[in-house]
């Protein structure tokens, strides 16, 4: 009887992974200028949850990606600041990112999913939001306001007691 294992954990055919020139280290490609290098991602395999029958109980399909984003040179501060944002509880107390992906029962595509997310988080936060520009009222808002609390004030001024015969 032959035993079918897990995925190999290697990165070939990923399409956001690239070798660097000259060397054997991944880097994974967010845009233009930026990329992570090997050493600022860990992954860790972990028993899904869910549907999947007895591949689910014997094969570790669910990836953990961990970014090391606060000690990443790749991003700039601003940007570190504004993905720590965005990613609300799954950053770490020791600035780190975590992504967890469990979607699939094939490990390689839970990976894929995983850099994906990562790469769409980061690109996010590389958007700079625009500064909001203050504008005063018009004459007509103005107007408006100060007629709808004119007849709040008069249906205020009719509650109450009626002061009649006492």
């Amino acid at each position: 009887m032959r035993r079918i294992g897990p995925f190999p954990f290697h990165n070939i055919g990923l399409p956001s992974t690239r070798r660097a020139e000259g060397s054997d280290t991944i880097m994974l490609h967010v845009s233009e200028g930026i990329a992570l290098q090997d050493w600022e991602l860990s992954e860790q395999f972990v028993r899904a949850s869910g549907p999947g029958g007895q591949n689910v109980n014997k094969v570790a399909t669910a990836v953990e990606l961990r970014f090391e984003a606060e000690r990443s040179p790749a991003l700039s501060p601003a940007v570190k600041s504004r993905l720590k944002r965005l990613a609300g509880r799954r950053w770490t107390n020791e600035g780190a990112l975590i992504i967890q992906c469990d979607e699939t029962r094939s490990q390689a595509r839970n990976r894929d999913i995983a850099r994906e997310r990562l790469v769409e988080l980061i690109r996010k936060a590389l958007v700079a939001p625009k500064r909001r520009i203050g504008t005063k009222p018009t004459y007509g808002s103005k107007q408006r306001r100060l007629k709808s609390k004119k007849e709040r004030s008069e249906v205020k001024s009719l509650r109450g007691r009626v002061g009649g015969d006492e």
